[in-house]
């Protein structure tokens, strides 16, 4: 498997979201506790615009703007357009500093806890991932996307990498239990990499739990596209835990229940999720797989076995 020679943290894709901005200010001021011996390590506050004003975005999500097509396509103007343009040229393939593996920090209004999102499940990928299941039990591994899926976000921009995805925390707010987390993450997915270099990362006999993305689910709307119905408060920060058909996901403003009428078990995450109201997006809808895995970096093999939940 290739050597990590570069990886980059990336904070303030979304220039509300504070945990990564402050997580990559504190590694500026402090470098020595990112570098490890076999790569270089960089920082990146990926949307400063954004984060001067203290908002998501200025023109558009930037964790939108990293399709091929659209990084191509020299119509498009604005600020994030632009600035994932330039991000894709410093750090992407074949870029001027091109990075290896990519760690995008972010965080959530939903109850997301501590979520490894991946977009893709090659080896390293999923090796890593079942290691931070295995020493952190809090940690939860989403795969945000479907088979040749192109993806949008910005740890697409190179073959190895994952988002962190951590809450809930509002936004434009710290918190101090998930910060400390956040970065222990961090430096367990360098210390990792490290060692996968030397080939000598842990070896890895369990069972990892995955959660797939099924789609979304949008509000009930009206003709106008006003809302008319809350997440009810039973499902409420009940992120990744099972949702069976007929259970209410919706209160009206008078009260009336909506069930979820899909026909089997489903795990619910980033629900009410502040950001995605926008998006027409009150849920997205995974189902729970294990993974049996068994792996060995010195033979550099790995062997899973799906079975869906």
């Amino acid at each position: 498997m290739s050597q990590i020679k570069r990886v980059v943290i990336v904070g303030g894709t979304h220039g509300n979201e504070l945990t990564g901005i402050y997580l990559v200010k504190k590694f500026e001021r402090s470098p020595d506790l990112i570098q490890r011996s076999s790569f270089e390590t960089l920082t990146l506050i990926a949307n400063p615009k954004a984060y001067a004003i203290g908002r998501r975005y200025t023109d558009t999500d930037l964790n939108r703007c990293f399709l091929p097509r659209d990084l191509e396509n020299p119509h498009l103007s604005s600020y994030e357009a632009q600035r994932a343009k330039v991000i894709y040229q410093t750090f992407g393939f074949a870029g001027s500093q091109q990075a290896d593996f990519v760690i995008d920090l972010h965080s959530s209004t939903a109850n997301m806890g501590l979520s490894i999102i991946l977009g893709n499940e090659n080896l390293l990928n999923i090796q890593l991932a079942a290691y931070l299941a295995s020493i952190n039990p809090k940690v939860r591994v989403l795969y945000s996307t479907t088979k040749n899926q192109e993806r949008s976000h910005l740890d697409s921009i190179c073959q190895f990498g994952c988002t962190l995805e951590v809450g809930a925390v509002a936004q434009g707010v710290l918190d101090a239990a998930l910060f400390e987390e956040t970065e222990a993450i961090i430096h367990a997915i360098l210390d990792y990499l490290a060692d996968h270099n030397q080939a000598k990362a842990p070896l890895i006999n369990d069972t990892l739990t995955a959660y797939h993305n099924l789609g979304t689910i949008d509000y009930p709307r009206n003709e106008l596209g006003e809302i008319q119905a809350m997440i009810h408060p039973r499902l409420q920060f009940r992120d990744y835990q099972p949702l069976h058909p007929g259970e209410p996901i919706f209160l009206t403003f008078d009260g009336q229940e909506i069930p979820y009428e899909g026909d089997s078990i489903v795990y619910p995450v980033f629900i009410n999720e502040a950001a995605y109201y926008e998006k027409g997006i009150a849920m997205c809808i995974t189902e729970k797989r294990e993974l049996e895995i068994k792996i060995g970096l010195k033979s550099q093999e790995s062997m899973v076995n799906r079975n869906d939940q």
